[in-house]
């Protein structure tokens, strides 16, 4: 058993691997680069050297559908769906795990008693009991998860977020695809233009002193030497795009360049990704925990005060990562992680419904709650669930996606689906569907290959109003 202090993992598994896409310096730097203030070129850099080939740049597509943005809820890890969305308390002990169960708001339907606040909101979101994965491997299937692929050494595919953004593009001067703070290395732009991919705040929005680094001008720099410096470098590049015998890398530092200076240039962009002007109700609604383990707060309600924030302005696609306090791998002491770490999403998500509602954004906002797959219907002899891909659950909500519905079914030890199974590609061909996109439309990747967005996947109209 490989340990980590006190909480080890069998020999088959070493945990969910979710290094970022990129390191620290993934987001605007401004005043790193001494000529020019910014280090976006090394931020392209890098992601240029990852692409193989770039996909025409546009136009964006301009029909929206009925979701304008997205907010994705990532439980890294497997999350069990025993223990969460799909509680089974007339089960064997076993099987049925430590926890008992909250009544929610539809008639006849319980959720687990970690979710007793979003059992109370739980008329207003879809729950999908019957998601069927592939391979219980956490790289493959998050892959899967972001992507509608499993992985092939041939080709590297484009997660949802980065193809929102080239479908759409930037809107209000706000990066069309954030990740707050970061997100998963398998949610790359692929064989897209690496300008599509992840703006990363890579900051933590539960600190008191949290501030978004380096996307405000220097001290020393005032507005018109920044607007100084922004002709000088154009000049530059002008200089090179005419030598430059394949322009399409400049093109997109270019798009770069651009997008950094409208952003740092408008105060209503920057107050986007500020929590300084939220009430103190606010934060209360989407909960204040701490850690049990270390006493350090968790971060997940002011995280999802920051996504309302950034749909709210203008972001297309939000990316937010949660891990509790010992994260959702939980093949050990499953009842000391889930109830350390899910009262604080409990309180966060049921916030966040609450509050787009109430401020009339949920039906144009499409929430999702997802993890990579469940957890085995036996609680092993470590008092942990291993992982299980044959059936679990994920969450839709807003949107245009129905509300008070529990979709399909597990069996009576959520071992298999037992009515209605849903594919992983069925799922994102929905939400897809939702944003405005066909799933099945083709893009030109490396070779001259056309490839579906998500190939196979169909949409699953029983869960759109």
């Amino acid at each position: 058993m490989k340990n980590g202090g006190s909480f080890g993992r069998p020999p088959c598994c070493n945990g969910p691997a979710y290094p970022t896409v990129f390191n620290r310096r993934s987001f605007i730097q401004v005043g790193f680069l001494g000529a020019f203030g910014l280090s976006l070129a090394d931020l392209l850099e890098l992601k240029v050297q990852a692409s193989v080939v770039r996909s025409t740049n546009g136009p964006f597509n301009q029909n929206e559908g009925r979701a304008r943005n997205a907010i994705q809820i990532i439980l890294p890890g497997g999350l069990a769906h025993q223990e969460s969305w799909d509680p089974k308390p007339d089960a064997p002990i076993e099987y049925r795990g430590p926890f008992s169960v909250s009544k929610t708001r539809i008639p006849g339907v319980t959720f687990s008693e970690n979710l007793s606040r979003t059992a109370q909101i739980a008329d207003k979101i879809t729950v999908v009991r019957s998601i069927t994965g592939r391979i219980p491997d956490h790289e493959q299937a998050t892959y899967l998860m972001l992507t509608g692929y499993l992985p092939t050494p041939a080709i590297v595919h484009p997660s949802m977020g980065a193809v929102v953004a080239h479908e759409f593009g930037p809107r209000k001067d706000l990066p069309p695809y954030v990740g707050v703070p970061r997100v998963p290395t398998q949610a790359g732009t692929g064989y897209l233009s690496s300008k599509f991919g992840a703006f990363e705040i890579g900051a933590d929005p539960g600190r008191s002193d949290f501030k978004v680094r380096d996307i405000n001008l220097p001290k020393n720099i005032s507005t018109e030497r920044f607007e100084r410096r922004q002709d000088a470098r154009e000049a530059v590049e002008n200089h090179f795009r005419q030598m430059e015998s394949n322009p399409a890398e400049l093109d997109a530092m270019n798009d770069f360049y651009k997008r950094a200076y409208k952003l740092i240039s408008s105060p209503e962009a920057l107050k986007a990704f500020s929590l300084d002007d939220e009430l103190e109700s606010m934060k209360a609604m989407y909960g204040e925990y701490k850690n049990p383990r270390n006493n350090q707060p968790f971060s997940i309600g002011r995280q999802l005060i920051l996504a309302r924030r950034l749909v709210e302005a203008g972001v297309r696609f939000v990316t937010v990562m949660y891990s509790g306090s010992d994260g959702w791998d939980n093949h050990v002491r499953i009842k000391d992680a889930v109830a350390n770490g899910m009262p604080a999403f409990d309180h966060a998500f049921a916030g966040l419904i609450t509050d787009l509602e109430q401020r009339g954004l949920l039906d144009s906002t499409l929430v999702m709650v997802v993890s990579e797959f469940g957890r085995t219907p036996k609680i092993n002899a470590n008092a942990g669930r291993d992982h299980w891909a044959r059936v679990y659950s994920q969450v839709l909500a807003g949107g245009g996606i129905t509300k008070g519905q529990i979709y399909g079914d597990s069996d009576a030890t959520a071992s298999e689906p037992d009515r209605d199974p849903v594919p992983v590609e069925d799922y994102l061909s929905t939400v897809y569907h939702q944003l405005g996109i066909n799933s099945e439309d083709r893009f030109l990747a490396p070779g001259g290959r056309p490839i579906d967005i998500v190939r196979g996947g169909k949409v699953v109209k029983a869960l759109i109003t």
